[in-house]
C-alpha cells in the first residue's frame, strides 16, 4: 500500500453554492498561498445563511479525513460586522471558520484550543468588508496548510460562539427527541443517538416502539429506508448514528411538514394482554373472582373489540 501524502489536505465547507465565482476564488486564494495543497470540496449547498445545518453537516463529516486535515467552513451571514474570525485545532484536526456557532458541535465533542485570527499578515490587504472566505479565512487556513503555528494567527480565545444543541428527554416509558436536521431526501434527523435507545428499550423490542413526529404515527423501526412501502413514514437509524423520520421513496418534512426543532416523541406500545389497573389498585383487586363476576346480560350482543 503507497504511503500517505505528505501534501497539506484541506476541505471547503460554504453556503455559497456554485452558481458564482466565490468556491473557486476561495481556492485560487488557497494554491497562491500553497500551491501543494489538495483541496476537497465537502459541502457548498448548506442552505444560505443556516449556521445551524453547516455546523451539522461538518460534524457528520470532518471525522473521516486524514488526521492533521485542515476544514475551512464559512457560513458567514454577520460577515463585515463584529463577530471574530477563529481557528480551533481539536479531535487532531484544524477548523477555520467564523465565530458564529459554525464549529458548536466540534468544540462540544472534547478539548479544543482556539484563537483568534487578528494578524493582518496573513490576510489579503485590502480586506473586503463582504469577501472574509477570500481575504481572511481561505489565507488562514492556506497558512496553516504551509507549516504557520496556530499560535501566529493571533491570540487565544477562550470562549468560542456555540449555540444551543437539544438533548433528548428521556423517561422510562417516554423519550422526547427534537429533529435536529432535514437533509436533501427530506429525512428528518434527530437528536437520539442509537446508545442512547438502545439503553432506555432495554430487554424490549423494536417493534413494540411507537413514534410520533408531526402527523405521522409509525411503529417500530426499519433497518433500511426500503423496508417500508413506498409512501409510507418510517423510522431508522441513518449513518449519522441519529434516529431519522424518513417516507419510502419520497420526502418526511414535505409531508408531514417537519422541521429543525419539532419533537418527535417514542413510546412503548402496552404489551398485548397487559393488565391496566386502576391508579391506587393493588394486585389483587385487579382480577376478580369467579364468584365476584356479575352475571352475564341474557340476549344477543353486539360485537365489541377487545384489543386495545
Amino acid at each position: 500500500m503507497a504511503p500517505h501524502s505528505s501534501r497539506p489536505l484541506l476541505t471547503l465547507l460554504t453556503d455559497f453554492g456554485t452558481g458564482d465565482a466565490f468556491v473557486g476564488v476561495m481556492k485560487g486564494v488557497i494554491l497562491g498561498i500553497c500551491p501543494g495543497a489538495r483541496l476537497v470540496d465537502l459541502c457548498h449547498e448548506v442552505p444560505p445563511q443556516d449556521i445551524q445545518a453547516g455546523a451539522f453537516i461538518l460534524e457528520t463529516a470532518y471525522r473521516y479525513f486524514p488526521p492533521g486535515a485542515i476544514h475551512l467552513a464559512v457560513v458567514d451571514p454577520g460577515v463585515g460586522g463584529e463577530r471574530r474570525a477563529i481557528a480551533v485545532r481539536a479531535a487532531g484536526f484544524t477548523f477555520v471558520a467564523p465565530d458564529n456557532g459554525l464549529l458548536t458541535y466540534v468544540l462540544n465533542a472534547g478539548e479544543a484550543e482556539a484563537v483568534a485570527i487578528t494578524n493582518p499578515a496573513v490576510m489579503l490587504q485590502p480586506v473586503s468588508r463582504t469577501f472574509h472566505g477570500r481575504d481572511l479565512f481561505a489565507p488562514a487556513a492556506a497558512r496553516l496548510a504551509c507549516g504557520m503555528p496556530l499560535e501566529d494567527l493571533g491570540p487565544p480565545l477562550a470562549h468560542p460562539r456555540r449555540f444551543p444543541v437539544p438533548r433528548p428527554a428521556v423517561g422510562r416509558d417516554a423519550i422526547e427527541a427534537h429533529v435536529v436536521h432535514c437533509d436533501r431526501f427530506g429525512n428528518a434527523i434527530t437528536d437520539l443517538d442509537e446508545p442512547t435507545f438502545r439503553r432506555w428499550l432495554g430487554a424490549g423490542e423494536e417493534r413494540s416502539v411507537r413514534m410520533r413526529a408531526g402527523s405521522a404515527e409509525i411503529r417500530g423501526l426499519s433497518g433500511t429506508y426500503c423496508e417500508a412501502l413506498a409512501g409510507a413514514p418510517l423510522a431508522v437509524f441513518g449513518s449519522s448514528g441519529r434516529l431519522e423520520v424518513a417516507v419510502a421513496g419520497g420526502s418526511a418534512s414535505a409531508l408531514y411538514h417537519l422541521e429543525r426543532g419539532q419533537p418527535v416523541r417514542l413510546e412503548r406500545a402496552p404489551r398485548r394482554g397487559a393488565i391496566h389497573r386502576a391508579p391506587g389498585a393493588s394486585p389483587g383487586a385487579s382480577k376478580p373472582s369467579a364468584d365476584s363476576q356479575p352475571p352475564r346480560p341474557s340476549g344477543r350482543r353486539r360485537n365489541q373489540r377487545t384489543d386495545r
